[in-house]
């Protein structure tokens, strides 16, 4: 793990990552890298909050001189905190980076380009016409759902276990190409180019598989939103059966670098993030 070289003084701009739960997140190893390998006077940690907390601390953060992220299950949330959205926020009506720029609290959800970019990885390039399943209706599959329309995918069915929540995420952002599934039953009805996993199931301890890769639907990669230490059991199911498949490690290390510039106006050391992050989760990335 990266260490800071020189203590932090009145003059050090302070980060955080806002959720709960946030002890699993990788963010301030992967940040406090990218701080050091530019010199910047800056540190990242990750703060526990309640929603009560939430706007509070977005503020106080900013207005201070720093700012952070948020992560699960704030991000709907923290739009309600920020002076100037960017138009991925006002899109996804969901807000994960948030920054102090001309007296303002400025908000972005840097999860849509972070998707897009860890997506293209997986799939070697642009899925233009692919048939998507995404799993959830929450703050991380908006960003998702935006991001491979953004990308002219063909067609996304969306299963979420509240079918309204659902139908509301496909109304706001889905159009035509959008279509919910009232029932696990109805996956078997097509097979799908792409599965993406945007509930937090893989996240506990325990947790089942969001969905029986082969039983329930056949996919021909899969792209995991969840990523802890090692991967995720949906990964190495997917990996079993011969699926190219990937975490969500690619997709914290892109969201993360968007991020960085915003708050630092220059480009993101996305080596040095890589790096730190192959390191600590044993394994070369994907």
């Amino acid at each position: 793990m990266t260490e800071r070289i020189r203590p932090p003084t009145s003059s050090t701009r302070v980060f955080a990552l806002l959720g709960d739960p946030v002890a699993h997140s990788l963010s301030p190893v992967m940040q406090n890298a990218a701080l050091e390998s530019l010199g910047e006077d800056g540190v990242y940690v990750a703060l526990r909050c309640r929603e009560a907390q939430l706007n509070g601390l977005i503020r106080g953060l900013a207005l201070a001189g720093g700012g952070g992220n948020v992560t699960l299950p704030h991000k709907e949330r923290a739009t309600t905190a920020l002076d100037r959205p960017t138009e991925a926020v006002r899109r996804t009506g969901a807000c994960n980076t948030f920054w102090l720029e001309d007296g303002d609290v400025h908000g972005d959800n840097t999860d849509v380009e972070g998707l897009r970019r860890a997506l293209h990885r997986l799939m070697g390039g642009v899925p233009e016409g692919a048939s998507v399943l995404l799993l959830g209706a929450g703050g991380a599959a908006r960003a998702a759902l935006a991001a491979l329309l953004d990308d002219s995918v063909a067609r996304v069915d969306l299963l979420n276990r509240t079918v309204e929540r659902a139908r509301a995420v496909a109304r706001r952002l889905g159009g035509d190409r959008t279509h919910v599934l009232d029932s696990r039953l109805r996956l078997g009805e097509r097979s799908y180019d792409l599965v993406v996993n945007a509930t937090r199931l893989g996240l506990g301890e325990g947790d089942p598989v969001p969905l029986e890769l082969g039983t329930e639907a056949e996919a021909g990669a899969v792209l995991d939103l969840v990523y802890g230490v090692g991967e995720t059991p949906l990964v190495t199911r997917a990996r079993e059966l011969g699926i190219p498949a990937m975490d969500g490690g690619e997709m914290l290390l892109q969201q993360g670098a968007v991020a960085f510039e915003r708050w630092w106006q220059q480009p993101a050391p996305v080596d040095a993030m890589r790096g730190v992050l192959d390191r600590i989760r044993d394994r070369v990335a994907p």
